[in-house]
């Protein structure tokens, strides 16, 4: 179908073009009101629940892509490689959900992600999701003003991290800028979970922080949460340039429908995918399909 086509009918009948999207997925329950227009507020979907983890990785594993790629994970910097699976992701989600859950994450909480572009990155957010809580990536690296504004704001339940950065020629200590952004902040998360990197490994402080290898060897998977479709899914700051950031929002159910259609209609992607040009799309971009 061309673009203009396509256009077209998103225009004339934006209902029936995105309720035909909508429908691809596989909702929990299957919104029957599409568009709710209330004011200023536009709600999509909205009385739809579904979970976008569930989406980008259970529901692959249940029509038996299990063992296909789902993250393809190339450092050039560090020299390593690794290769997930759609069940093994599947697995390493669920137990660190596990873990979030022990640590008392629930529905609705926020969590705040502050590390390296790394595999756990990505198995983080995933694992935010299923559990129906709401995750804020802030870029790794950041200035503890910078990151102390955003937890401020945010006010996360916990802060899941790393040990270090690694760059071309220098490595990154993650851990003491996190520090040093709890202190200037007036919002404290009950725990800081720690990623620790062997090229660095970071100083832990007794009854905050946990180490992330550890609290996997005694946790226990943890199931996909059902949520509104207007629940949302993640905050993302500006970056504060002309002020201070501002978070916005997305909600669970207008994100999955839109990243579900746009990765088939612009790039092309398909269930059984995984070239060189697509490997570029990680996290939801890569697994949404």
């Amino acid at each position: 179908m061309s673009y203009q086509t396509e256009y077209q009918a998103a225009c004339q009948h934006p209902q029936q073009f995105w309720a035909e999207k909508a429908n691809r997925l596989a909702w929990y329950k299957k919104p029957g009101q599409i568009l709710h227009i209330k004011g200023e507020q536009y709600q999509w979907f909205a009385d739809g629940e579904l979970n976008t983890a569930y989406l980008a990785l259970d529901y692959h594993v249940e029509q038996g892509r299990g063992d296909q790629l789902a993250l393809i994970y190339d450092s050039p910097v560090t020299n390593s490689k690794q290769q997930f699976s759609y069940k093994q992701l599947t697995d390493d989600v669920a137990l660190f959900a596990g873990v979030l859950k022990a640590r008392g994450v629930e529905k609705g909480d926020r969590v705040v992600i502050y590390m390296p572009m790394i595999p756990q990155a990505v198995i983080a957010m995933l694992a935010v999701a299923r559990l129906g809580a709401v995750h804020s990536v802030v870029f790794g690296g950041f200035a503890a003003h910078e990151l102390a504004v955003r937890i401020d704001d945010a006010s996360p339940k916990l802060i899941v991290s790393a040990s270090c950065g690694i760059e071309v020629n220098r490595l990154i200590a993650y851990k003491p800028l996190l520090d040093n952004a709890l202190e200037l902040a007036t919002h404290q998360p009950d725990s800081c979970i720690i990623w620790q990197r062997p090229e660095l490994v970071a100083d832990l402080q007794p009854g905050r922080d946990y180490d992330w290898q550890q609290l996997l060897q005694s946790a226990e998977p943890a199931a996909c949460v059902p949520v509104k479709s207007t629940d949302p899914l993640y905050i993302l700051y500006t970056s504060g340039t002309t002020g201070k950031p501002k978070g916005v929002v997305r909600d669970n159910g207008g994100h999955a429908v839109a990243l579900h259609y746009s990765m088939q209609a612009i790039y092309g992607m398909a269930p059984g995918m995984c070239s060189g040009r697509h490997q570029m799309l990680a996290g939801w971009s890569a697994i949404l399909i």
